[in-house]
């Protein structure tokens, strides 16, 4: 009987830590997990090189599974964390893996800020528009109108726009694609682990036992199919007249700047500080 060839993933799995795993059925973290472990499989990382860290939510169980130098930090305190690895190990690909209440409600003072700085980090954002590890609570990505536990009526609030947000605190690399184009996520994650400065990739993603089932999304084939056909890329959006193009999911590749890094930028001063002594 032939054997059957490993997929290329399987190298990369703790296989005997935590699994089963304890995403719900349909949830889209293991496809972003997938795209993740692909892009650094084609860069051909050697796993001690990197460091996967995360805070607390459903996509913040990804450094659990994972057979790389990982930390599973506190709530909304990823990318500090990450920072120090950075400082500490400036050669290493520092990755942060996080959802968009984790990363932008309680850790949004530490995005905006390590952005701000251009510091060589990848934070992968996995937006499932919802709190949904917690109990279905809104987060500042909960659609405008949308049901969640904490807003019942619908949310009156608005919501970031995760891109426009990185860019202008000062990212230098942003990025956004859906759980449905797989490869393009993998693609997109690849260029931003290669970026030397701070770079953001936004995976808008399903979570149908939590937020579809309060908004009547349907399954997770359903929510998969409206990101197909509810996702446009850059160059498409500018061919849409302006009442086609409200409510799409923008995708493509924001901003990709070469600008001063901020550990390059540390070592300078300590260089010149030590030769004016």
């Amino acid at each position: 009987m032939a054997k059957i060839p490993q997929k290329r993933i399987h190298k990369y799995l703790r296989h005997n830590k935590k699994f089963p795993h304890v995403w719900c059925p349909g949830c889209s973290n293991g496809i972003v997990l997938g795209a993740i472990i692909r892009a650094i499989d084609e860069l051909k990382i050697e796993r001690d090189d990197i460091a996967m860290v995360s805070g607390i939510g459903c996509s913040s169980r990804m450094p659990v599974y994972v057979d790389f130098n990982t930390l599973h930090s506190l709530h909304g305190r990823a990318i500090p964390f990450a920072t120090g690895i950075k400082f500490f190990k400036p050669h290493m690909k520092v990755i942060v893996v996080t959802g968009d209440g984790d990363s932008t409600a309680i850790g949004g003072n530490h995005f905006i800020h390590a952005a701000r700085r251009n510091i060589d980090i990848t934070v992968v954002i996995v937006n499932n528009n919802i709190y949904g590890m917690t109990g279905g609570q809104y987060s500042p990505c909960t659609p405008h109108d949308d049901v969640a536990t904490t807003m019942p009526y619908g949310n009156i609030d608005n919501t970031f726009d995760i891109c426009k947000l990185a860019i202008g605190a000062g990212a230098s690399f942003v990025g956004r694609t859906t759980a449905y184009h797989a490869i393009e996520a993998q693609q997109m994650i690849k260029k931003a682990v290669s970026h030397n400065g701070f770079s953001v990739v936004e995976v808008v993603s399903a979570c149908p036992v939590i937020y579809g089932r309060l908004n009547k999304k349907g399954g997770a084939p359903e929510m998969m199919t409206e990101m197909k056909e509810n996702s446009i890329t850059l160059k498409g959006i500018d061919k849409l007249p302006a009442d086609k193009k409200e409510g799409k999911i923008i995708r493509g590749i924001f901003i990709d700047e070469k600008r001063p890094e901020f550990n390059d930028k540390y070592q300078q001063l300590v260089d010149h500080l030590k030769e004016k002594k």
